[in-house]
Order: C-alpha cells, then structure tokens, then sequence
C-alpha cells in the first residue's frame, strides 16, 4: 500500500537477436539464457511478449559476414535480415506488438564501426548520417513502429525526423539513444551482433566519456530539439544519476538500457551462488523506475514479465 514505485511488464521493451535460416536458436556464450533466433522464431518470441504483456520488442540483426561491407551498405537492402523480421512480426500480430528497431551501421560494417570511415580512421559524422536517414527509411517502410539512432553522430535526429515526415510516416516515432556512453559493459552485445571480433579500434571519438553527466544533459536537449519521441540513457545501472537528471529536466519519455554486461554480471552472480537470481533482476528493473525511467529495455523482460505476473 505505501510503495512508492511500481514495476510491471509493461514498463518492459525486450531486446531480440536475429539470424538467418529458420528454426534457429543460436545460445550465446558471453549472454547465458540468450539466443538468436530465426526470423520464424522471432515471430514466436513477440507471441510470447503479447500474452506476457510486455508491450515491445527491440530487434538486432546478426548480419552475414558475406553481407558486411566496409560502407555498411546491406542496412539499406529493404529485404536485409532486419526488415524481414519487422515485416513478419507485423503480418503476424499487427499493433498487438510494438517493433522498435536499431539504426547504426555497426551490425553491417566490416569494420564493426557505427559509421563511415575516413582514410584516418575516424567516422565520418555527415556522411554516415546520409546513410542512417536511408536505413532509418528502409526500417520504416518495412514497418517498424520505433526508429531507434544507437550511433551518436550528430544531427541524425532532425535528419531523420524530416525524411520520415516527408515520406508521410507521420507517426513513426524516433527513440534516441541521446546519452549512450563509450563503456566496457557492450561486450557479450558485440558478441551477439557479430560485431566484436570485427571492431577496429574504439567509439570514443562518438560515444559519451564515462565521466561526463552534463554533457548527457546537452545531448539530450539537442535530440529533443530536433523531434526526438523519447530518448535513451545507455547503459542503465552506472548511470542512474544520469537517467534521474534527465527525467527531472525534460518532459519527454526516459528509457533505460540494462546492456549485455550488466546482464551477464547478474547471471554470473547467481550462478556464483552469491545472490538470489529473481531477486536481483526485479530489484535492479525497479532501480530504473525509481530512478524515473519510463520503460526499461532488458534481455531478463521475459523472465522478470513471469515473476512479475505471479
């Protein structure tokens, strides 16, 4: 009667891995319990989400390496592993289901980089954002209800935000990851995506500094300026002074991400033996509510959906 915070599925997105070739469940080793799945099986999951009733799915595709290229060009193949996942989610459930869906060129580079390289070896910030306006059209076109930039270049935002209102996708919505931070908690993701073994380098040159709290603030105001629906704050636990202040300060849906790492902290301290697994999951996801997210995007949404519907 007197708790102050109340966490419910509902307030869960759940992130997806998809593969090629169907019938597949792919474990991932770094992410025990997780799997990539077929684009069939992907369609079962977001059954599984429904009757759950956690509201959204988040997808990420585990592109090819015969489909990397150095300049990423496979996001915008409009039938790529992505858009045929949004496609049959769609034909299967309809709007029983949000789809939100990754805009970065990480899953399709050969470089493992979010973006265009120059010949130094930095990402090219305009030309990568011409590129995500494209894969961000090509999202929207299939179906995606979310159009969610993970890569940080700036001005993406109003880019996207006017290629999809001139293309009358009016109520796409755009989910910025505006506070996204160059941490060592991605790994088990990378892993998941393809992308780890690939990365050439780091993404200090676009991702957030760790030690920097007003600039998230700066970031965020910039992205909401430039039409974004809500933003992100990522990743989640070592930054809820940051996803607090950012609720505080602006109007605007607040999501927060449990990453890969933090995931796998949990699972490698149950398995330690040195918490309770369904304890430490539920209380984490309601740290985030607290904190003043609005939803949370977590790999435990299915298992902590379960306990939460007892």
């Amino acid at each position: 009667m007197v708790r102050e915070t109340i966490l419910s599925p509902a307030d869960l997105i759940w992130p997806l891995f998809v593969t090629e070739g169907e019938g597949i469940e792919e474990p991932i080793a770094s992410l025990p319990g997780v799997s990539r799945w077929s684009v069939d099986a992907i369609v079962k999951r977001a059954s599984e989400a429904i009757a759950l009733g956690i509201p959204c799915i988040a997808l990420f595709p585990n592109t090819q390496s015969d489909r990397r290229s150095y300049d990423g060009a496979e996001a915008l193949n409009p039938d790529n592993l992505m858009c045929r996942a949004i496609r049959a989610v769609k034909a299967a459930h309809g709007d029983a289901i949000g789809v939100l869906t990754d805009v970065a060129l990480d899953p399709y580079t050969s470089h493992g980089q979010d973006g265009l390289l120059g010949d130094d070896g930095y990402v090219l910030n305009d030309e990568t954002v011409a590129m995500l306006v494209d894969q961000a059209m090509n999202q929207a076109e299939a179906g995606a209800d979310i159009i969610a930039p993970s890569d940080m270049m700036d001005g993406r935002i109003g880019a996207i935000r006017r290629a999809l209102e001139m293309a009358g996708h009016h109520n796409v919505q755009i989910m910025s990851y505006a506070a996204k931070y160059a941490s060592a908690f991605y790994g088990p993701f990378r892993d998941a995506v393809g992308s780890g073994g690939l990365l050439k380098g780091d993404k200090k040159s676009y991702q957030m500094d760790p030690a920097n709290g007003a600039e998230a603030l700066r970031e965020v105001a910039m992205d909401i300026a430039e039409g974004a629906d809500s933003v992100m704050v990522k990743p989640g636990m070592p930054y809820l002074d940051v996803v607090a202040k950012v609720s505080d300060m602006f109007n605007i849906p607040v999501f927060a991400y449990q990453v890969s790492g933090e995931y796998a902290m949990i699972e490698a301290a149950a398995a330690a033996g040195a918490g309770d697994r369904d304890a430490m999951i539920l209380e984490s996801l309601t740290a985030f509510k607290r904190a003043g997210a609005s939803g949370i995007l977590t790999y435990h949404a299915a298992h902590a959906a379960r306990l939460l519907n007892r």
